[in-house]
């Protein structure tokens, strides 16, 4: 088994978009494998490269007891969307939130090998896809929320044990006030 770290919410690797996969070989296969056991022993239902601190467009999945990858992803989403559908990541462990998605994707991509890939999925699985590929290109679930949703994510993000966020600083006032904000 070869499990990494997963890097956790403000590390700059998951802001900044991920390359394209250019070349199929040993170390991509060794890639998705690390990719694979991380997921699997976090446990999670999707984990991409950038997750990982590598800036390749290569993500796993575990959903509904089928495990895969895909590389280069392209999605085709449905226009209807799953409103209150609750979503976490590894990247932000142990916290869930409503993120709008759309009920069904159709992911186009490559497998490690370089053939051609089609997934089809709905629901959780649909999800996955649009959650991970989001991951390739610097987006993160808390940017989809909607602006009241997100402000309570980002409380439970500081308040979180793992957070390297810092409180945020009270300032006092070296005037004397009674006690009486002005």
């Amino acid at each position: 088994m070869a499990i990494q770290s997963i890097r956790l919410f403000g590390d700059p690797v998951l802001r900044t978009p991920a390359a394209p996969v250019v070349d199929f070989d040993k170390e991509l296969r060794k890639l998705v494998k690390d990719l694979t056991d991380t997921m699997m022993d976090a446990p999670g239902a999707g984990l991409a490269a950038p997750q990982i601190g590598v800036g390749l467009r290569v993500f796993t999945y575990y959903v509904d007891e089928q495990l895969g990858h895909l590389i280069n992803p392209d999605l085709d989403l449905s226009s209807e969307l799953d409103e209150e559908g609750e979503e976490g990541c590894l990247s932000f462990p142990g916290l869930a939130f409503p993120t709008p998605r759309a009920i069904r994707a159709v992911a186009k991509g490559f497998n490690m090998h370089g053939e051609p890939v089609m997934l089809e999925g709905t629901d959780l699985m649909a999800r996955c896809f649009q959650h991970e590929t989001d991951h390739l290109d610097g987006i993160l679930f808390i940017d989809r929320m909607d602006p009241k949703q997100r402000k309570l994510a980002m409380k439970a993000v500081r308040e979180a044990e793992w957070s390297g966020l810092s409180a945020p600083v009270v300032k006092f006032s070296p005037h004397a006030t009674g006690g009486r904000a002005l």
